[in-house]
């Protein structure tokens, strides 16, 4: 078992920054690829970026790819994810995610952020 905590959230401009953190509770972390996802108002959760559990490799939705870098720092049980070029149409509730197997199965609570215009 795994608890999730994001942090980082806030009010940002169009074409601003913004670094979210999630910080893991339990000594099976490193085994987890971790994933950020996100939910729009109105539409339903997409994923947005993961790193496998070694941080050897990672994925992007070609929405944030070039944009968005996720990592990972097993030794500090965090992951990572840093969002440049901000647009309107990132704002969304934001998740950090472990998956087991195949499946997103331990959530974070979600932090939510406005990129305004």
């Amino acid at each position: 078992q795994v608890q999730l905590v994001e942090s980082g959230g806030g009010l940002v401009q169009a074409g601003g920054s913004l670094s979210l953190s999630c910080a893991a509770s339990g000594r099976t972390y490193r085994t987890y690829d971790m994933g950020g996802i996100r939910q729009a108002p109105g539409k339903e959760r997409e994923f947005v970026a993961s790193v496998t559990w070694s941080g050897s490799s990672t994925s992007y939705a070609d929405s944030v790819k070039g944009r968005f870098t996720i990592s990972r720092d097993n030794a500090k049980n965090t992951a990572y994810l840093q969002m440049s070029s901000l647009k309107p149409e990132d704002t969304a509730v934001y998740y950090c995610s472990a998956k087991v197997g195949s499946t997103w199965e331990h959530w974070g609570q979600g932090t939510q952020f406005p990129v305004s215009s």
